[in-house]
């Protein structure tokens, strides 16, 4: 072995050192979090090179991000290998496809869209289908899934409800109908999307012989990092690049699979080795990022579950103990991590190596307020500032004409300001799917919220105005310099980042899980996906990590929320919970008593699959009068949702109960004070009229 090449594999550890000596040949690497796996693949495509076993350009180095392709270049450039490709899948197909597509076809290539939301809004007009922006974007976020899936507009309907997929009050029929319009009015533009371009390019590969040889002469080396992020789209590609060939290296962690819900399937990472016979499996152990007690609690986070991985060893010298801490509200738990942020900082921890992790965007902003309170500057990753967001804006838009306009007369100015909200969308319940509606929601939330905590400080003080006051006032203090801030970021978006310290906030049961993923129609491994996102968090921190939760979201409400199930195994005697979950009161159905597992479910009170109970004439007549009153309701022509009158469920159980008085109709579930007093004579009236 040259003097050179050895230098080169000095510098690795002994798995490291086997994966990049291993250069010939199927081979797996089950790299865990924060051991060297980019280190170990640049070292083995340096080695291949520099012992004249790859030539540069024959190899093609594929990955998810184009920060993750340009730190690959660039530490193969310093390591010798300056002339191999490093590129994302969609980079290197599209390559390929503007080179192809013109010999193949004769014609010019169609043009990339920056953004479905134009043709899918087109599409929704054509179909006589109402959709704003958030919808809008689900549906697109919809239409990349069903298309990196391989399931086309005529077999959504079918395949959409067994992957437990939804959007927002769509049927799957809808959303197929959808994603056809959408396919048509794109034809019709002479335009292609991203997912188009590997679609179009394993076609070209697929369809005609001489480009496929011509590839596969080019590419005759192989490697696919975070291949537990490859979708059944991208597998086929690789497939049609490698055409049967097997020198093929792939790395990924199945512990830090967090995008199922886009695509993602671990499974290839996983059934490598039968796939591909004679495969090289190595595992990589060595943390050399976080102290023993870090590692010690990711390693516990995942023991004796489905997503246990390979078990870390840290390589770093002890470091202080993980930090357990349960708040009241979650005013306090800001509070507290904002708190210790300073303590750390005065001790030497820069504020640009802290990270306040979370499970949603909506929740940054009470966070955002208790580090602004204290002069902290943060940056929030991956979105926009609370106050910056657009339904946010445009909220307190309508609540300062609200003031301005005296609307409401003489009602209660919380009942103005939820009316304005649910203008808006905003209903008590919140959607039972994720996505842009559910965030939307979620952000009208934190502005209700807001008012709640704010009537409670200012008792009669409190009106509309003052409330705007008291936003635009919070808006302005969070717009502070951010050179040197700390990271306010969810846990999905701090993927691939670390720092010295980390705060995983909010991990409460019905937060870390997310309600939705226990609800009827997820993914049956939906709750083990959170968990590993919680991993993912965890691993992110070097030296500090603090992890928090809130046992109400306002100051004042009853402590209801109990900590994660995922981390409770972990706490102390002192902060175990009360009540277990096996002593937790489930909602089971009235007639076979089988749990209850949606909203809907336990509204009703009963499985969605038993036979209607309710008088359905009633119900046909509440649901005119709801679209009638909707339409009065709304503002510059556009109707309220009717959900925001009444959901169906609500509608079924009056027709069920059939109430005659102000009191019976109170005792329906999701009728409140402000229900009764706008639309309970008109409801009582419809009850009589069929009596």
């Amino acid at each position: 072995m040259s003097e050179s090449i050895e230098r080169l594999l000095s510098a690795l550890d002994p798995e490291q050192r086997q994966v990049a000596e291993t250069l010939r040949g199927p081979v797996r690497v089950l790299a865990g979090a924060g051991t060297g796996k980019t280190r170990a693949i640049t070292h083995r495509i340096a080695h291949g090179v520099m012992s004249g076993v790859y030539a540069p350009t024959e190899v093609l180095a594929v990955t998810f991000t184009t920060r993750a392709a340009g730190e690959l270049r660039q530490r193969l450039r310093q390591l010798g290998a300056p002339g191999v490709q490093a590129r994302t899948f969609h980079s290197a197909a599209l390559r390929q496809l503007r080179y192809f597509w013109p010999h193949v076809h004769g014609t010019e290539l169609p043009t990339l869209t920056e953004s479905k939301i134009p043709m899918l809004a087109a599409a929704c007009r054509n179909l006589g289908l109402r959709a704003e922006q958030a919808l809008l974007r689900d549906l697109a976020s919809e239409i990349e899934w069903a298309k990196v899936s391989n399931v086309g507009a005529e077999d959504y309907p079918r395949i959409a409800p067994a992957k437990g997929r939804s959007v927002a009050d769509q049927t799957p029929e809808t959303i197929g109908r959808v994603i056809a319009a959408y396919e048509q009015v794109k034809r019709d533009q002479g335009r292609m999307d991203m997912e188009d371009v590997l679609l179009l390019t394993a076609g070209v590969l697929a369809s005609d012989e001489r480009v496929a040889a011509q590839v596969r002469r080019q590419y005759k080396w192989f490697v696919v990092d975070e291949f537990q992020d490859v979708s059944p789209l991208q597998s086929a590609l690789l497939d049609l690049w490698l055409g049967g060939r097997d020198e093929l290296c792939v790395v990924g962690d199945p512990a830090q699979t967090i995008y199922s819900f886009a695509g993602a399937d671990a499974d290839y990472l996983r059934d490598f080795p039968q796939r591909y016979p004679g495969t090289t499996s190595i595992e990589l152990v060595r943390n050399y990022r976080s102290t023993p007690q870090i590692v010690e609690t990711a390693n516990t986070l995942l023991s004796g579950t489905p997503s246990a991985g390979v078990e870390l060893r840290s390589q770093q010298k002890s470091g202080s103990p993980v930090r357990w801490v349960g708040e009241p509200d979650e005013v306090a738990e800001a509070r507290s991590v904002a708190d210790r942020i300073l303590r750390l900082q005065r001790a030497g921890t820069a504020y640009g190596e802290m990270a306040v992790l979370f499970r949603i965007n909506a929740q940054s902003e009470t966070f955002e307020d208790a580090l602004a309170d204290r002069g902290i500057p943060y940056i929030v990753r991956g979105a926009a500032r609370f106050f910056e967001r657009r339904e946010v804006r445009e909220a307190v838009t309508r609540l300062r004409g609200a003031a301005r306009s005296g609307e409401g007369g003489d009602d209660p100015w919380l009942e103005v300001l939820k009316g304005v909200l649910g203008g808006m969308g905003w209903t008590a319940e919140p959607p039972t799917s994720r996505g842009q509606v559910r965030d939307r929601w979620e952000s009208f939330q934190a502005l209700a919220d807001q008012a709640e905590e704010f009537a409670t400080e200012r008792g009669i003080e409190a009106s509309v105005a003052s409330f705007v006051e008291e936003l635009d006032r919070r808006a302005t203090e969070q717009h502070a310099p951010t050179a040197d801030g700390v990271t306010l970021a969810t846990f999905h978006a701090a993927k691939g980042l670390e720092w010295d310290a980390v705060f995983c906030c909010g991990v409460q049961d019905g937060t870390v899980p997310i309600v939705y993923a226990e609800q009827g129609g997820a993914r049956p491994d939906a709750v083990e996906e959170e968990r590993r996102l919680l991993y993912v968090g965890v691993t992110r921190a070097r030296r500090e990590l603090m992890v928090s939760w809130a046992a109400a979201r306002n100051p004042g409400q009853a402590p209801r929320r109990q900590p994660s199930r995922f981390i409770v195994p972990m706490l102390p005697a002192s902060q175990q919970p009360q009540q277990t979950r096996a002593r937790t009161k489930v909602a089971r159905c009235r007639d076979c008593l089988q749990p209850l597992s949606t909203a809907a479910e336990k509204k009703r009170g009963r499985c969605a699959h038993h036979p209607v109970r309710y008088d359905e004439a009633l119900f046909d007549r509440l649901k005119v009068w709801r679209l009638e009153t909707a339409r009065e309701a709304g503002e510059d022509g556009k109707p309220l949702p009717a959900y925001v009158v009444f959901t169906d469920a609500t509608l079924e159980l009056i027709a069920e109960v059939k109430p005659t008085s102000m009191a019976a109709l109170a005792k329906v579930s999701g009728v409140g004070p402000s229900k009764i007093e706008r639309y309970g004579d008109a409801v009582l009236a419809l009850v009589a009229e069929g009596a």
